[in-house]
């Protein structure tokens, strides 16, 4: 099947299907197995090593990104069962403690926020913990100085460049 007689999403970019992921999972078994581009792509019908080379690629991103969304799972849960921990810390009844014995203000025992607090700064760690996993925090803007001489520097490199 040529790409022109591959389906096509709405953005008119062809659809991957199970026969594709199939094969460029083979290409990376015989590449592993010390194959060349040409010989997995003469193996496999394909018209080019290039086609190979990148038949390999799809197949590393492919494990690569399933391996990530799964410890990216494990880590979620990891953090949800956290985050009950420390708001069963939050909601639960805190009293101060002096001596071994409860301090106690109009005969009624006097709260203690320490607690209370610290589970607070706990599940907020947790929060940013999991911003930062899933990617939800904006990216942060850095201000880069640069001196003179470098500046020349990157100057002469770009001059270059577009020489070439």
């Amino acid at each position: 099947m040529t790409d022109k007689d591959k389906p096509r999403g709405g953005n008119g970019q062809y659809f991957r299907t199970l026969s594709d992921a199939q094969r460029d999972a083979e290409a990376a078994r015989l590449r592993a197995r010390g194959l060349t581009y040409q010989q997995i792509a003469d193996e496999l019908g394909w018209t080019s090593r290039g086609d190979a080379h990148h038949a390999v690629q799809r197949a590393l991103e492919a494990t690569v990104k399933e391996a990530a969304d799964e410890v990216r799972a494990i880590e979620l849960d990891r953090l949800d069962t956290l985050y009950v921990a420390a708001m069963d810390v939050l909601e639960r009844q805190h009293v101060t403690v002096s001596n071994g014995r409860v301090v106690s203000l109009n005969e009624e025992p006097l709260p203690d926020d320490g607690p209370v607090l610290a589970a607070i700064d706990r599940l907020l760690k947790i929060q940013e913990r999991r911003s930062k996993l899933l990617g939800l925090d904006a990216p942060s803007k850095a201000a880069i100085s640069i001196t003179p001489d470098r500046l020349a520097a990157i100057e002469a490199m770009a001059e270059e460049l577009g020489e070439q």
